[in-house]
């Protein structure tokens, strides 16, 4: 595999901040906030219809538009390939949110890369980014979930070889200039340019999405990319260590300048915690029982304490706008994050519920962090 061009700075140094502070704790003197969503398939409000997927695609909307109205910084949106989520195609929702809305910057959450084509990944996220005055970003990953792999054609067993030399491509690509690469995975490029090309000095915003596997966040340091921590269970302070291993090897690959940090974790808000917790609990419970059968865990449903447990201790940010606030601002000083995405939705939780929760979370979640931060 070889290429050429591939642009050694990450995204705009006005919007980084995490450098190589190696310091217990770590504050940010700015941080987005974020929501991030699967376009989960839900039921009505009373549990007695499963809503169908063009349902689910429009309140996937309304969600993204009133999360603009209330401040929240950035919308992410997920790919899946399988029955209980709608979005497969999240450029395309981008798009969509992208002319509803106004200020929020749009993410993919993530772009499984793996099962598709870089050339055509950059050329829709490079118009979405010229359609709306620059707000697309890209989150790159290898998917937690394999339906798009033999969907579009693709072995299990060149996992890793897809990921890396696709990711390589995509990276060279962020030069808008003209690129010669070689590969195994798609036919090679020699002096190619992409169009449309963006208004950003170094390319379209970039992020690689890790679950916690070392290799993968020395990758991301090695692209120049930003790293997005997927942490959905545990506590979010495990994942320190592998902050400190980014930035090491942003300084021996000689990435200089500072670069971004971002945390995904899944929450939900309400007006208090018992509501939150409440709420929020029966479809979690359905969701972790349905995935642990999927791979074999043989757990079965997780009971009300376990839930209880992950929402003190792990990375459920559940409760009320004070309490969701408070641990969203310990994990961004925990691990120096620049931004922290919260996924709002999960399984049948209603549409209603969801809004409520993203409401609170930019009216009130938001300032809350930001004041708690400025402290």
């Amino acid at each position: 595999m070889t290429t050429s061009n591939t642009p050694r700075s990450d995204l705009q140094a006005s919007a980084d901040v995490g450098g190589p502070d190696r310091s217990t704790e770590r504050q940010a003197p700015h941080v987005e906030l974020g929501l991030h969503t699967f376009g989960d398939v839900t039921e009505s409000p009373d549990g007695t219809r499963r809503l169908s997927q063009p349902e689910v695609l429009r309140n996937v909307l309304a969600e993204a538009r009133l999360a603009d109205s209330v401040g929240v910084d950035v919308f992410g949106v997920g790919e899946h390939h399988r029955p209980d989520y709608a979005i497969s195609a999240p450029d395309v929702v981008l798009s969509a949110i992208g002319a509803v809305t106004e200020r929020m910057k749009l993410i993919s959450a993530v772009t499984v890369l793996s099962s598709d084509d870089p050339v055509r990944v950059y050329q829709r996220f490079a118009t979405i980014d010229g359609l709306t005055g620059g707000r697309a970003e890209v989150s790159l990953g290898r998917g937690s979930f394999i339906e798009s792999y033999p969907l579009f054609g693709y072995d299990l067993s060149d996992y890793e070889t897809l990921f890396e030399e696709k990711a390589e491509l995509f990276t060279a690509l962020r030069s808008e200039g003209p690129v010669t690469w070689s590969g195994a995975t798609r036919s090679g490029l020699k002096a190619q340019r992409v169009f449309p090309t963006t208004d950003h000095e170094f390319g379209l915003p970039t992020w690689v999405a890790v679950g916690g596997t070392p290799a993968s966040v020395v990758r991301a340091a090695r692209l120049g990319a930003g790293l997005e921590l997927a942490i959905i269970g545990g506590a979010p302070g495990r994942f320190a260590p592998l902050v400190e291993l980014y930035h090491k090897a942003l300084r021996e690959f000689g990435q200089e300048g500072p670069r971004r940090i971002a945390v995904h974790s899944h929450g939900f808000v309400a007006e208090t915690d018992q509501q939150a917790r409440d709420t929020f609990y029966p479809s979690w419970a359905d969701s972790m029982e349905k995935l642990g059968a999927e791979r074999g865990w043989g757990t079965g449903r997780p009971g009300r304490d376990q839930f209880d447990q992950e929402v003190e201790h792990g990375s459920l940010y559940v409760g009320s706008p004070e309490t969701v606030a408070a641990k969203i601002v310990k994990t961004v000083r925990l691990l120096g994050a620049s931004r922290f995405g919260m996924k709002y939705g999960n399984g049948s939780l209603a549409h209603e519920h969801m809004m409520q929760a993203v409401e609170l979370y930019g009216a009130k979640v938001r300032p809350l962090v930001l004041e708690a931060l400025r402290q």
